[in-house]
């Protein structure tokens, strides 16, 4: 490879974004969301590839922190605008920036990396392991009832004008900020992160309505939850048959949670709520009456890289104690090769490397642990897919039970 890597100049984004535009097949995105982009982006965790004079590829890195399994925000490398233009693809651009990157992350004390990949197969490579998933669903309201709790009735719902949208986004980020804990996967959103989730630019909403909010309301006030939604308008000979688009739903009390979908449920005209992203284990999927009618599907979501194995390990709990040692296997970062003695249990954990010639109990590669680090993939099934190691008979129930979660992982939003 004879492409140069330098750290992108505020001046040169726009050829910046542009090549990643042209990356991805080139369709200019929206004014307004490529404004977001540009202010959310941090040049000094950015990347550009030259060749000579042209700029032909790119990457850069978001400063997140990301709730783990015990409920702590552990500070993460977002990796993102990942892209090569298609004249320098298989010379190793991708490779020798992925390389630089995760030597900077390193450098920084960040112990995670995470992304969300355009093609599943592309990161596995760097040591990224598929850790969360995606639930989306098209659920058929004409057919499918719901099950509401005692209080549902209580549940005050305000739709909120755009001449209150200053007051909703700050009801609807508090509400965010209070789940974020609660959850692994979810991002600590920074001061301009509140902007993404109700970006709604006209050119992206394909015949629907712009974007609406209903907040849930406690009898003083107390706003207990949102649902951001926008509506499909439809008729065919038999009448209206209109799809309730959902974007993102957060509540604090299942009360809260299930008024707002029985509202999503009877909007006039509509026969379909297209739920675009939510947790696998979303409650509301015990709430209605023929899941079958829902038409569920899971794709993968966020890619987790263990940067720093001893810190990774030790930043989150475990489900049940743990006593093992590791032999980790990592090729693309060798500072993470070797055994590492884990302890733990759900109050603290310690990762060290350990050279006292104990045998190993698993053997696996950093991209199994990445996958099983959030509790939502376990070792059990990397195991029976032949990509984890029992070395010792017990080791990996012990290991697969201690590293689950019990709320599924989840990443609320891309970037």
């Amino acid at each position: 490879m004879t492409t140069e890597l330098r750290p992108l100049r505020p001046g040169d984004w726009d050829e910046w974004y542009g090549n990643l535009e042209l990356a991805f097949g080139g369709v200019a995105e929206a004014p307004e969301e490529r404004a977001l982009w540009r202010e959310l982006t941090e040049p000094e965790r950015s990347l550009a590839a030259w060749d000579g004079n042209r700029m032909v590829g790119s990457a850069g890195a978001f400063s997140f922190r990301i709730t783990v399994p015990g409920g702590a925000l552990v500070p993460a490398a977002g990796v993102t605008m990942v892209g090569v233009l298609p004249t320098h693809r298989r010379r190793g651009v991708l490779r020798a920036m992925m390389r630089r990157q995760l030597a900077e992350v390193r450098a920084l004390g960040e112990p995670l990396a995470v992304l969300t990949a355009s093609e599943p197969e592309i990161y596995g490579r760097f040591g990224y392991g598929i850790a969360t998933h995606d639930l989306f669903a098209e659920i058929d309201t004409d057919r499918v009832r719901l099950d509401t709790p005692e209080g549902t009735d209580a549940v005050r719902l305000r739709i909120a004008r755009p001449a209150e949208s200053a007051e909703a986004l700050a009801a609807c980020e508090a509400v965010y900020a209070a789940r974020v804990a609660s959850r692994p996967g979810m991002l600590a959103r920074a001061p301009g992160w509140e902007r993404l989730a109700p970006l709604d630019p006209p050119a992206e909403r394909a015949g629907a309505s712009p974007m609406q909010c209903v907040l849930a309301e406690s009898d003083g006030g107390e706003v207990l939850g949102y649902a951001r939604y926008a509506v499909r308008p439809d008729w065919d000979m038999a009448g209206p048959r209109g799809t309730v688009i959902l974007r993102d739903m957060e509540a604090l009390a299942p009360d809260a949670y299930a008024a707002l979908w029985r509202f999503l449920f009877e909007i006039d005209l509509t026969s379909t709520v297209k739920v675009r992203s939510c947790p696998v284990d979303a409650p509301w999927q015990h709430m209605v009456s023929d899941i079958r009618r829902c038409r569920v599907r899971v794709r993968d979501a966020l890619h987790v890289r263990l940067v720093e194995v001893g810190a990774a390990l030790e930043a989150r709990t475990y489900a049940a104690p743990v006593d093992l040692v590791l032999d980790v296997r990592d090729a693309f970062c060798p500072w993470n090769e070797g055994r590492w003695r884990l302890t733990g249990d759900a109050q603290r954990a310690t990762c060290v490397r350990t050279d006292d010639g104990a045998p190993a109990d698993l053997r696996l590669g950093v991209r199994d642990l990445g996958a099983a680090y959030l509790g939502g993939v376990t070792l059990t099934a990397l195991a029976g897919a032949g990509r984890v190691a029992e070395l010792r008979p017990g080791a990996l129930a012990q290991a697969s039970a201690a590293f689950r979660s019990d709320a599924a992982p989840w990443l609320p939003h891309g970037f």
